[in-house]
């Protein structure tokens, strides 16, 4: 008797190809190309990309989309058993909101050693419960964020 062994297709790798799927939309409409979704049970339940230029607003980053639409889709403010991956490590306020939120996991691209919420101000900035996982395709995030800001210069 044979056994197959299969690979899981919904990794941490797959939902990261889509948040930057998401960041490549921002991109094209002349926003930093951040984007996030948020997922539970291997379902997509929100979307985001930065809309700060567009809706000027400066608290309109992917995070803040993806964890405004998650909380309408669940009909409710905490994120539990959800997942956040986002291209960019998350600012300080959108690392508080993730701390609110009580989100279970979150994955990002890039680090920010600048502004990051995380690097800079300590894992602290989220819920103790949180787990998180940085450095998911940070080459092909990193590489969007370069481009768009040599476009820019």
């Amino acid at each position: 008797m044979y056994f197959c062994v299969v690979e899981p297709i919904f990794t941490d790798a797959y939902f990261m190809k889509l948040a930057l799927a998401e960041a490549a939309r921002a991109f094209e409409k002349g926003e930093v190309p951040v984007g996030a979704l948020v997922v539970a049970n291997d379902r997509i339940i929100a979307r985001g990309h930065n809309l700060t230029e567009q809706l000027t607003d400066v608290t309109a980053h992917a995070e803040m989309q993806a964890i405004t639409a998650a909380a309408h889709h669940l009909g409710g403010k905490y994120l539990h058993d959800c997942t956040l991956y986002v291209t960019l490590e998350p600012c300080l306020m959108c690392a508080g909101a993730l701390y609110w939120s009580q989100i279970s996991k979150v994955v990002y691209g890039a680090s920010d050693p600048k502004r990051g919420g995380i690097s800079v101000f300590s894992k602290k900035a989220l819920h103790p419960k949180t787990q998180l996982i940085g450095g998911v395709m940070a080459t092909e995030a990193t590489q969007l964020l370069q481009d768009f800001f040599a476009k820019k210069r």
